[in-house]
């Protein structure tokens, strides 16, 4: 039988110190308007500009990108829509020191998202961080002190989180709707053609690309990463598992019951195209959850694939009785018998911008849905499977220790260098 069901309560620094920011701002009552930036307008920035706006007592205030002409057009497009024109800004250090700002939202490359939300902490404002929330491993630990040490909400931009339907079908993992569950599997299938070429060059007028670059590491400006294709270079992004893969490994460890994997074994490669992309186009990573007795599977595939969640993109889970797939951020099924037959089913929206309002008014880290510990869950997953893939050997673990056991190697790169003047701090720096 299929119904439509909803959840009725929840399934269970940097360069610049903090001195150098604005002091935070009064606490914010239930009728006080709440005033957002968002840093990073090209892509993501839209959904939360859009997000944001038409929430009680929410104003979307200011768009920062180190690309005036993209931030322009958003924000012609922005006025068409609501009525109102944001305020500029090239430098997000101008927005964090702007006292009438509350809220920041991030939506810059990845390099960016851990560093951009520290010094937001240190500025007092409040920050929603798109996935993946950090780009190595180690910045999760230093982002998690900062939210501690100055009593931030860091919500992580995973949409499955606050969906209803999905809250419900954890606390029916939990309660057994499937028997013991073993095993997860996460789907990673995005149509991802081949890149363009394009050589080196000087960057354009309206943007600031020493600025883009910032704690990344220094390449030349070249539209092979600038703006989107920075993704499949391992000094900006982190890959398909660290861009659409952060919804599923999140949904994995939060199914499984899980955090971090004793052993992790990767393998793949590039199969499909002659072109500059570094990171893999297929990938298949496995991870033992020993201290939990669970496995996962994660697979990460271009072009052409069939479905096995009904959707590109999604999650399985194995139980003793049966098995549940998740698709995408809003759907759940179950399905019984040595021959499956669909026997439970859960639909319902996400509101991950609503409740990331609610623990910013409430300034409780409990109401949050995506809390900033999930974040470094969720991101240090991709980083250890690509870890993996990188050093082409099977890696051990320690999860309490947040250290491999058999590879100094492998270790270094949980980590990396930061440019002068973008360093991320460690945690007990931040």
């Amino acid at each position: 039988m299929k119904r439509r069901t909803f959840v009725k309560s929840a399934a269970a620094a940097a360069t610049a110190p903090a001195a150098a920011f604005a002091a935070p701002g009064s606490v914010l009552g239930a009728n006080d308007r709440i005033r957002a930036a968002v840093l990073g307008v090209n892509g993501r920035g839209q959904s939360h500009m859009y997000g944001l706006q038409p929430l009680k007592n929410v104003e979307v205030t200011t768009f920062v990108d180190p690309d005036l002409s993209i931030a322009a057009k958003r924000a012609g497009e922005f006025e068409a829509k609501h009525g109102h024109r944001p305020k500029l800004v090239q430098d997000l250090r101008e927005a964090l020191n702007d006292k009438d700002i509350d809220v920041v939202t991030i939506a810059t490359p990845n390099h960016w998202h851990t560093l951009a939300a520290i010094w937001a902490c240190q500025a007092g404002k409040d920050v929603y961080v798109e996935k993946p929330a950090t780009h190595v491993y180690n910045e999760g630990l230093s982002l998690i002190a900062a939210a501690r040490k100055y009593n931030r909400i860091v919500q992580h931009g995973v949409q499955l989180r606050s969906s209803e339907a999905i809250r419900e079908a954890v606390g029916k993992l939990r309660d057994g709707a499937i028997g013991d569950v073993y095993m997860g599997r996460v789907n990673i299938f995005k149509w991802r053609p081949p890149l363009e070429a394009a050589p080196d060059e000087n960057p354009p007028n309206d943007l600031d690309y020493n600025l883009w670059v910032g704690p990344g590491k220094w390449r030349a400006y070249s539209r092979r990463h600038v703006h989107y294709n920075w993704h499949w270079t391992w000094d900006f992004g982190n890959g398909e598992i660290g861009n659409q893969g952060i919804h599923e490994t999140d949904m994995l460890q939060w199914g499984l019951g899980v955090t971090f994997p004793t052993q992790i074994a990767s393998m793949g490669g590039k199969y499909l195209w002659d072109d500059h992309r570094e990171t893999p186009e297929a990938l298949s990573t496995t991870m033992k959850f020993g201290n939990e007795n669970k496995l996962a599977e994660v697979s990460v595939r271009f072009w052409h694939s069939n479905h096995e969640t009904r959707s590109a993109n999604g999650n399985l889970f194995y139980g003793s009785d049966g098995y549940m797939a998740i698709s995408g951020y809003t759907k759940w099924e179950i399905f019984r018998g040595r021959k499956p037959e669909l026997v439970e089913s859960g639909e319902a929206p996400t509101r991950h911008y609503e409740n990331f309002i609610k623990a910013v008014r409430s300034r409780k880290t409990e109401d949050q849905n995506g809390p900033v510990e999930t974040a470094h869950y969720a991101a240090g997953l991709a980083h250890l499977g690509n870890i993996a893939f990188q050093r082409g050997k099977t890696l051990d673990f320690d999860p309490r220790a947040q250290q491999f056991t058999n590879d100094e190697r492998a270790n270094k790169m949980l980590g990396k260098t930061y440019r002068k003047g973008f360093e991320a701090p460690s945690p007990d720096k931040v």
